[in-house]
């Protein structure tokens, strides 16, 4: 099939992630482990410019995997998310001071997200009204219902795993592991990528197709995949 666009760029993990620049904010995808982006989580390990980061992600991972392990390392300086206290060294690291913290509920998270994709500069919710939470935000009374204001989120780079990406870059998810993925494909300026395989165009089905190529700048081999 004669690709209508080129076709999407396939680096290695260290050449994608050169996109990742000190004091940068990245988004990345996963629920817990499930969905998160690891063969690129741990190519950050080994990129000297992803330092002093503000993390954008459901959770910091768990102690030691994941997004846990770049928190040992002292490169995240700031997290935003729902579900931090999974891992006893995210509490530890903002108890001491070494870690920022913004708590946002999990839907409030979601919606911020998906807000910034759509170029939404904010929205009003009335969840976390008249707790800790709220934190000072803007209030506003709506048919009769306090409300508080959120700006959207959006993030420099978007770290996001998929099942599959075509030759173009359309990419396919595996059940609950899309979780927050395709809502960060939308709201960053660069998106990479993770797959366990790259297929021709047309090997997708269209209906199942959730990120369309425009919103992908690179993809990636999970390592697994990579070393087949």
């Amino acid at each position: 099939m004669t690709l209508a666009s080129p076709p999407v760029p396939l680096p290695s993990v260290a050449a994608a992630l050169e996109a990742v620049r000190p004091g940068a904010t990245l988004m990345v995808g996963g629920f817990g482990l499930v969905g998160a982006p690891l063969t690129l989580i741990e190519g950050l390990l080994e990129h000297p410019g992803a330092r002093d980061l503000t993390i954008i992600s459901n959770n910091l991972g768990e102690p030691g995997r994941g997004l846990g392990r770049l928190l040992l390392e002292g490169r995240v300086r700031k997290a935003i998310g729902s579900f931090f206290t999974s891992n006893p060294d995210v509490v530890a690291a903002y108890q001491e001071g070494r870690l920022e913290v913004e708590l946002l509920p999990q839907g409030t998270l979601a919606e911020a997200i998906r807000a910034g994709g759509a170029g939404i500069g904010g929205f009003y919710t009335r969840t976390a009204w008249g707790t800790a939470l709220a934190g000072g935000r803007e209030e506003r009374i709506i048919r009769g219902e306090p409300h508080l204001f959120y700006e959207s989120l959006r993030a420099d780079v978007a770290l996001v795993r998929a099942r599959a990406a075509d030759e173009l870059g359309n990419l396919v998810y595996s059940k609950t592991a899309r979780n927050f993925n395709p809502d960060m494909a939308t709201a960053a300026d660069v998106v990479i990528a993770e797959v366990d395989e790259v297929v021709p165009v047309g090997a997708l089905d269209p209906e199942e197709i959730v990120t369309p190529h425009p919103y992908v700048t690179t993809v990636v081999l999970s390592g697994k995949a990579a070393a087949r």
